[in-house]
C-alpha cells in the first residue's frame, strides 16, 4: 500500500515550490489532492500534470469565504477530508523602521490569519472523516529571528502558537496538529532580495552551511527534504505525533560554531 492510500488531501500554496512538491508526493503516495492557491493559472497547470487524482481551487488564505469554497470541494470531489498542508505564505524583508503597518498586516494576514482560518475551516470536515492530520508549514524564523523580517518572523512565531493550541484541542477527535520549520524555501520568495545579478538559487545555498554536501544539492532537492516530513507527517506512520516542531533547517537552530575552539 502506498503511505496515503484512500486519504484526501487540501495544500495551500500548491501551485509551485514546497506546496506543487508535496502536492507531487501525495498524489504519488496514494492520495487525492486539492491544490489551492490564489495563482489560478499556474495552479491548473500544477493539478493538471498530476492526473486525475488532483484538482485546482482558488484560494485566498485570507478569505473565510474561500476556506469554506475549498473544504466543500474537497468533500465534493473526493468524499471528504483527512489532510490539511497550511503551506501558503508571503516574505516581506525590511528593517523594523521601514516597514509599514501596511505590509506588515499585509504578511500577518496571509502566513497567520490564512493558518488561523484553515485550521477553522477543516476541523469539521476531518471530525467528521473519524481523525486527520494538519501539517502548518512555518520557519525557521518561527524558531530563531533575523534582522529584516519584523513581519515574517512575528507570523510565523505565531504559527508555532496556533500548532499547540490547536493540537491540544483538537487531538479528541483524533486530529493531529504539527509545524515543519524549514530553512529552504522556493526561489520566487527569496528572488526580490538578493542583489541584482545574483541567482538565487545560489543565495539560498550559503544558508545551509553546517551540512557538507547541502551546497552542493539543488533547490528542488532540499524541497524534496521538507515536502518528505510534510508526507511523513500527513502519514498514518505519525500517529504518535502532535503538538510538536520539526525542523527541516541543515542544522541552522542547533547552535552557534565559534572559530578558534576545538571542533571547529
Amino acid at each position: 500500500m502506498a503511505r496515503l492510500d484512500g486519504k484526501t488531501a487540501i495544500v495551500t500554496g500548491a501551485a509551485r515550490g514546497t506546496g506543487a512538491m508535496v502536492a507531487r508526493l501525495f498524489v504519488e503516495e496514494g492520495a487525492r489532492v486539492l491544490l489551492a492557491d490564489v495563482n489560478e493559472e499556474q495552479g491548473r497547470e500544477t493539478a493538471k500534470a498530476f492526473g486525475e487524482a488532483a484538482a485546482f481551487q482558488r484560494l485566498d488564505v485570507s478569505s473565510e469565504d474561500d476556506w469554506t469554497q475549498a473544504v466543500r470541494a474537497a468533500e465534493e470531489q473526493f468524499g471528504g477530508l483527512h489532510v490539511l498542508v497550511n503551506n501558503a505564505g508571503i516574505l516581506h524583508m525590511a528593517a523594523l523602521e521601514d516597514t509599514s503597518l501596511a505590509d506588515y498586516e499585509r504578511v500577518i494576514r496571509v502566513n497567520q490569519i490564512g493558518t488561523f482560518l484553515g485550521l477553522r475551516a477543516a476541523t469539521p470536515a476531518l471530525r467528521a472523516a473519524g481523525g486527520g492530520s494538519i501539517v502548518n508549514v512555518c520557519s525557521v524564523d518561527g524558531v530563531s529571528a533575523k534582522n529584516g523580517e519584523i513581519a515574517y518572523a512575528s507570523s510565523k512565531w505565531a504559527v508555532r502558537g496556533l500548532t499547540r493550541v490547536a493540537a491540544l484541542e483538537l487531538g479528541k477527535w483524533g486530529i493531529r496538529v504539527n509545524a515543519v520549520c524549514p530553512e529552504q524555501g522556493s526561489t520566487e520568495m527569496m528572488a526580490p532580495y538578493v542583489f541584482e545579478g545574483v541567482d538565487p538559487a545560489l543565495a539560498q545555498s550559503f544558508t545551509h552551511p553546517f551540512l557538507s554536501y547541502q551546497r552542493e544539492r539543488s533547490v528542488e532537492d532540499r524541497i524534496r527534504d521538507i515536502a518528505y516530513m510534510i508526507l511523513f507527517l500527513a502519514s498514518d506512520e505519525s500517529l504518535s505525533c502532535t503538538g510538536a516542531d520539526f525542523r527541516v533547517d541543515s542544522g541552522n537552530t542547533a547552535g552557534k560554531k565559534i572559530k578558534g575552539i576545538p571542533g571547529y
